[in-house]
């Protein structure tokens, strides 16, 4: 029987990611941990610990007495946010990492996911379908610390045979959840917005094309990496996938074809240069050779979901 533990199930992947995983698996399958208790709300459909992942002997005592077989590690302090404490965002990302993989070592754990992000890639990136090997050099210590992280990923595996598995996401859209404190939040929070009946102030400039990706396919595309034979990944450091590129003005128009009463306004802040370094578009035919990566959603599609899903969402909270 698969016992999997979600290491910070109460951020905004997490949220989706781990009923999705119960869905799947079943709910005596799923432990979802964060460590904020008041996290424990969201997943009545499961079992839930409080868990702060650079406790180390917390998660070992975890994994040993639920018989952990798979691990998705969650947890991290996003772009934004870890310019704000640099020092805490890397405590954070890169130790609650090595953890992680250093049980899944010690304990055998059969499979391991963690999200890496279009965060690593730099300046010297190239603008349009940066490929899989494209140069990185990161300016935040989120792409930092997320670089650092595939490398581990990779090291682990190769030395230890820990079956270590990641994608580099996008920005990622949904709206069960707040955003969490990274550069393409605008792209969540702007619905929010046009649902109740405010006008939006964007922190990017109107022609900031960045990668994006909907909730659903996130979840989706990390379902397929997990069940896919090992033998059919061919990358141990992180997938690129990508899902949409859009502007901040291109989602507004989207959402104002909905809502002609809808206005923007631009008042880009420090979030602007972040953006300014990383692709506005990423190449992700490794994932699509590899096993079988597709995105279903496109900015259209995107946007008719959550118009129609939102509001019904907010009602219930």
């Amino acid at each position: 029987m698969n016992k999997i533990l979600v290491i910070g199930a109460g951020g905004q992947l997490g949220t989706e990611l781990t009923k999705a995983l119960v869905d799947t698996y079943g709910s005596d399958s799923v432990i979802a941990t964060d460590f904020q208790e008041s996290a424990k709300s969201t997943f009545s459909y499961c079992r839930f610990a409080c868990l702060n992942v650079l406790d180390k002997e917390a998660v070992a005592h975890l994994i040993r007495e639920e018989k952990v077989t798979q691990i998705y590690h969650l947890a991290a302090i996003l772009s934004a946010n870890g310019e704000k404490n640099p020092i805490q965002a890397w405590d954070i990302n890169m130790q609650g990492l090595l953890h992680v993989l250093e049980l899944a070592r010690e304990f055998k754990i059969e499979k391991v996911f963690w999200p890496s992000s279009i965060a690593v890639f730099g300046p010297n990136t190239p603008k349009s379908n940066a490929p899989q090997d494209a140069v990185k050099n990161p300016t935040t210590v989120y792409g930092i610390s997320k670089l650092a992280g595939e490398h581990w990923c990779d090291y682990y595996f190769k030395t230890y045979g820990v079956d270590v598995r990641s994608l580099r996401f996008p920005g990622l859209i949904g709206y069960k959840s707040a955003p969490g404190g990274g550069t393409t939040d605008y792209a969540v929070d702007i619905y929010y917005k046009a649902l109740q009946g405010e006008n939006f102030t964007c922190f990017l400039q109107e022609d900031t094309y960045l990668p994006m990706m909907y909730m659903e396919d996130a979840v989706n595309a990390t379902l397929q990496l997990m069940a896919a034979p090992a033998s059919d990944i061919s990358i141990r450091t992180s997938y690129n996938v990508a899902g949409m590129s859009f502007s901040p003005q291109e989602i507004f128009e989207s959402i104002h074809s909905h809502f002609p009463e809808f206005s923007i306004q631009y008042a880009p802040d420090f979030r602007q240069k972040i953006a300014d370094t990383w692709p506005a578009s990423i190449d992700d035919s490794f994932a699509r050779k590899d096993w079988g990566w597709k995105a279903a959603f496109d900015l259209p599609a995107m946007t008719t979901e959550i118009i129609t899903k939102l509001p019904n969402h907010l009602s219930n909270k």
